[in-house]
């Protein structure tokens, strides 16, 4: 019998051994009112139509799925097919969950959605759930993203949101999610913490892949329809891993789909400048669940990089865990130089700009392609636009 993916977590928020809520009491209480809620109102007919509505007039889903023509010829072998999440509504699939849980928050009578953000896409796509539903918001960027990232941080100006630059450590993601959540512990009863990942505490892994699952069942259906037949292999970076377990969950029970994570190998996984929780990690506690994490002999959060700034996390979702250890998924990674290989390829071969987080999987996708015969088909998560790049990969490369 195949693993019922769709029934975990457990009750106290375990995929396997990794999740939970490591968490003070108090704080557990208003995580557990979250969960009720969360089961409460999202299986409500008003709430799932309102959602329903909103992804296909405001966001503008189905997002389509694309054949990469031009890229397959030049790679030879497997076709190449791109899920085209860079369409949507901020130009990435952030907005899937964002718009579910700043609907939450309005219902739960919170009075401001806090996040944190590295790339911006879940910034900019959260300070346009808040704008739309009417709900403060504030978002918690590292200032070393904030330089690198500026049209997004504009655009969240533009939006109304509050962006709090942080200054700590090393002034990029993870000490964004931590000041965020300084911020959201002094109120906890009356701010929403809108994670922005399938990370962090129970129940927040579980709402994220809820909501992005509508990635994997449109590609499911598309494909079959577009091809007749699913996927031989999905392929999704991995940061803290919300795109792709929203591809993913839709095919897990798919033995035949061969599902692949990418990770970011920053400048090689031989030196201190990477990324790869799920390669070269080990279990341990971070923000409040059990997962792989980067960490040092006294179990402390490492330093980690990577050129995509929504890619530089030392930890990753419990649920991808699980999946690595039970064999379910494969998780590879990519450096620097073959993701910006990948962003130049598919710029001026398909006239799409990946996000750099996305060409990770690109890069991928192109190296797997050239190993698979012609009838073997790859779709890969093109989970953002690259308009956030631009400058900085133009400056990079002296173009």
């Amino acid at each position: 019998m195949p693993v019922k993916f769709q029934q975990m977590p457990d009750s106290d928020g375990y995929f396997g051994e990794y999740g939970g809520q490591i968490i003070p009491p108090e704080l557990k209480a208003i995580m557990d009112e979250i969960n009720e809620a969360y089961e409460q109102v999202s299986k409500t007919e008003a709430f799932q139509k309102e959602l329903r509505d909103l992804y296909a007039d405001y966001v503008g889903r189905p997002s389509p799925i694309f054949f990469a023509r031009r890229l397959t010829e030049l790679q030879g072998g497997a076709r190449i097919f791109l899920k085209r999440e860079d369409l949507n509504h901020t130009g990435a699939h952030k907005i899937n969950h964002c718009l579910g849980e700043a609907l939450l928050a309005k219902h739960m009578g919170k009075t401001k959605v806090l996040a944190e953000t590295g790339a911006g896409q879940h910034g900019v796509a959260l300070a346009t759930a808040c704008a739309l539903i009417g709900i403060e918001c504030e978002i918690h960027m590292g200032e070393i993203d904030i330089k690198k990232e500026h049209p997004n941080v504009t655009k969240m100006k533009i939006l109304g949101c509050k962006l709090v630059p942080v200054t700590r450590g090393t002034k990029t993601l993870k000490d964004a999610v931590d000041s965020a959540f300084d911020e959201y512990l002094r109120d906890p009863v009356n701010f929403f913490y809108a994670i922005g990942s399938v990370v962090g505490p129970h129940p927040f892994p579980k709402m994220v892949r809820d909501f992005q699952s509508i990635v994997g069942i449109e590609a499911r259906q598309q494909f079959l329809a577009k091809e007749g037949c699913l996927p031989d292999y999905l392929t999704a970076c991995v940061g803290g891993g919300s795109n792709a377990i929203g591809l993913f969950t839709a095919f897990l029970n798919d033995e035949a789909v061969k599902i692949i994570g990418v990770e970011a190998a920053g400048k090689g996984l031989d030196t201190p400048d990477h990324a790869a929780t799920l390669t070269l990690g080990s279990k341990g506690a971070l923000h409040g669940f059990e997962c792989y994490n980067l960490q040092d002999k006294e179990g402390l959060p490492l330093p980690v990089y990577s050129i995509a700034s929504g890619l530089d996390y030392p930890g990753v979702g419990p649920q991808h865990c699980y999946l690595k250890d039970i064999e379910r998924v494969r998780y590879e990674s990519v450096d620097d130089k073959e993701c910006l290989d990948a962003f130049m390829k598919l710029s001026r071969l398909e006239g799409i700009i990946p996000a750099l987080e996305s060409a990770h999987a690109v890069a991928y996708a192109m190296k797997l392609a050239k190993e698979l015969p012609e009838e073997k088909t790859i779709l890969v998560n093109l989970s953002g636009r690259g308009d956030k790049d631009a400058d900085f990969v133009a400056e990079y490369l002296s173009l």
